[in-house]
């Protein structure tokens, strides 16, 4: 899809870089992907069920797995579009994205995705794209923890190649600052209102210590309304998250108040202040985040409104293509390797 210059109006950009952005965006993704809800229909008929159950069974062992997908297919799709690239292992010819900076220490759920493609192997041997098993899986994940159903749209095709570059360049970072991050979104054909919404999904999930240490101890108490709440919370981050001395990977939820539910509260702890990450909190705090700010406001009032917009937003983003993919991509046996 598309970006709109009337949906996202920002005033912190000039006007002539947003139509360089918006050209770029359309370049890369001029036209929606050839899928279907019903693509698997008379091939695969049962292979949403099959991701169900299996997603049912991981996150009734584990909740904090539903985030693992999820954030997995954001780093899929923003990398060369939604290929299942990310799924892809480094072989002597084919350099993964997996050890990119933003994934080595912060990717999970490989093994999910591989469990599901085994289950489907047997029931579809050769017909369902690892690609598309992993956009269902992510929305199931979503559903599972008590965040919005939307439909699917299927028939994407594997990726034969990956980019570590892209990898390297193309994810936000905790750190990053706001308009980077709207660059990066607007790079895909993804408004800032894509941006404010996907980042809900922090709703669930966790992030490493050294993601979030600047943050604990320089700006956090600048921003935080100062409540006993927020005062033990902060003590608790400090007390995981030392200022030097190691505790990279000790890792601390993304919202504290309700960590394995999809809901809103996300929104609320950056009303508060509280936001884990810099680049979470900015949307609220920064001074050149005028509409984000507003968005924040308006998903913390109204959870409707948000999973409405998550829902539109996810399919947006699993729409991402890679062209190259449709003409020469494959459906992999192993999602970790290219079909021989």
């Amino acid at each position: 899809m598309a970006f709109s210059l009337q949906e996202s109006k920002l005033p912190m950009l000039p006007f002539s870089v947003l139509i360089i952005i918006s050209i770029l965006g359309r370049s890369l993704h001029a036209s929606d992907p050839p899928l279907t809800l019903d693509h698997y229909a008379p091939t695969c008929p049962s292979v949403f069920e099959i991701v169900k159950k299996e997603m049912e069974c991981e996150v009734r062992s584990d909740p904090r797995n539903a985030a693992l997908i999820v954030r997995l297919h954001f780093h899929d799709c923003f990398v060369q579009g939604c290929d299942g690239s990310v799924l892809l292992d480094d072989t002597i010819t084919l350099q993964g994205e997996k050890k990119a900076s933003a994934s080595i220490n912060s990717l999970g759920g490989f093994q999910i995705i591989d469990r599901i493609k085994s289950k489907i192997e047997s029931e579809c041997p050769g017909i369902v794209s690892c690609a598309d098993i992993l956009t269902i899986a992510a929305r199931d994940a979503v559903l599972l923890v008590g965040g919005p159903y939307w439909d699917v749209p299927v028939g994407r095709k594997d990726s034969k190649t990956a980019s570590l570059e892209l990898a390297e360049s193309n994810i936000p970072r905790a750190d990053e600052s706001l308009l980077s991050i709207i660059t990066k979104f607007l790079y895909q054909g993804l408004s800032v209102t894509d941006l404010v919404a996907l980042s809900g999904a922090h709703t669930i999930g966790s992030a490493r210590c050294a993601s979030f240490r600047a943050r604990i101890y320089r700006d956090f108490e600048t921003t935080s309304d100062r409540s006993p709440a927020s005062e033990t919370h902060l003590s608790s981050l400090k007390s995981r998250c030392p200022a030097s001395g190691g505790g990279d990977n000790n890792i601390s939820a993304m919202d504290y108040v309700t960590p394995n539910l999809f809901d809103n509260s996300f929104y609320h702890l950056l009303l508060k202040g509280d936001g884990l990450l810099n680049s979470d909190q900015e949307l609220y705090s920064s001074m050149l985040g005028l509409e984000t700010k507003n968005l924040v406001v308006k998903y913390a009032h109204d959870p409707v409104a948000f999973f409405q917009r998550f829902s539109y937003s996810m399919v947006k983003m699993g729409n991402i293509t890679n062209p190259h993919s449709f003409v020469n991509g494959e459906i992999r046996t192993d999602c970790r390797f290219v079909n021989a």
